[in-house]
């Protein structure tokens, strides 16, 4: 997160002006030109990007895997809902298949993903003007998600292709899975779907985290303290839900294009999109919005919840911190 200033006392917060909007958060201390001396005033540390790289990395890793283990059967029922063509029936059983699997994935890919993410946001802050500072947050958390997203879909894609699969009962186990398709379809099977993977998640990533950051820096202007644990839930939720809404439909065509497998129904993303409108209708794009707007939903309250609590936890083990962090920019 992004505090342009920093004031650490339990009863009060010495408030320091700067770049026109208020901002409390408890996270990471940031400053414009590296991170602020514990009193907020004075002297500024150099920015530590090995830090904020092992910070974000372990904040996300614990995020990470307390949404996916929560909610992983409503994820296996939208995918069930999404791979099946036409009017076919979904299976309700197995509802846990390939959960201890992903979830040793998401951990790893989370990690990388909140660690590069955080580092990324808070260096295009300190370099953006401060009389761009809407801009700036808006730009950092976007480019931020885009990046982290870009980095972490070296494992989260053969992941996702693999917890797919054993969903829709193609596979009973991840070492069964990785066999059977590296024989079959090459090493290249295991990023099925990479493209429409990156056109889904990247743009989700971004606007996630944009409506977060921003819902995050409103409602600290309007409450004017920090937030609370579910306060941060709620955020989460809004943004997790309006974001998955949006791009539902690249969804369906990633899943489609991750279970085919080697028949090779469809030729691409694009040729994925044309099939699905012609033989199925336009509608069928939206397959199992409610299911993934109510899985990101809840997933983003826990997800936000989770994290800005380890950064909270991580903040306060730092030398000379104490338990209370507040920013504002005028």
């Amino acid at each position: 997160m992004n505090p342009d200033t920093v004031s650490m006392n339990v009863k009060t917060s010495q408030i320091i002006p700067r770049c026109g909007i208020t901002h409390a958060m408890s996270g990471f201390e940031e400053g414009r030109n590296g991170i602020l001396s514990p009193d907020g005033v004075g002297e500024e540390k150099p920015f530590d990007f090995l830090r904020s790289f092992c910070e974000g990395a372990i904040a996300g890793a614990a995020a990470g895997v307390a949404a996916e283990a929560a909610l992983y059967p409503i994820d296996t029922i939208k995918t069930r809902l999404q791979a099946v063509h036409g009017g076919g029936k979904i299976i309700l059983k197995g509802l846990y298949s390939g959960l201890a699997e992903n979830v040793a994935g998401v951990f790893l890919a989370s990690a990388l993903y909140v660690g590069v993410y955080e580092p990324t946001r808070q260096k295009l802050l300190n370099d953006f003007p401060e009389k761009i500072s809407a801009f700036a947050h808006l730009t950092a958390s976007a480019l931020g998600g885009a990046l982290g997203g870009a980095a972490s879909s070296i494992i989260r894609v053969p992941v996702e292709v693999l917890k797919q699969r054993m969903q829709t009962g193609q596979f009973a186990s991840a070492p069964e899975a990785v066999r059977v398709i590296v024989s079959n379809e090459g090493f290249n099977g295991l990023y099925a779907g990479y493209g429409s993977f990156l056109l889904r998640d990247l743009p989700f990533d971004a606007v996630q985290f944009c409506i977060y950051e921003q819902l995050h820096i409103g409602y600290k202007l309007a409450a004017k303290r920090d937030l609370s644990d579910p306060e941060n839930a709620i955020l989460g939720a809004f943004a997790g839900a309006i974001t998955g809404a949006i791009t539902t439909p690249l969804d369906v065509i990633k899943t489609r294009l991750m279970v085919q497998g080697s028949v090779k129904q469809y030729n691409g993303i694009f040729d994925c999109a044309r099939t699905i409108m012609r033989e199925e209708g336009s509608h069928a794009l939206f397959k199992g919005i409610g299911p993934r707007v109510v899985w990101l939903g809840l997933g983003g309250s826990i997800f936000f919840a989770v994290l800005e609590k380890m950064k909270q936890m991580l903040a306060e083990r730092q030398p000379g911190n104490k338990k209370s962090l507040s920013i504002k920019q005028d």
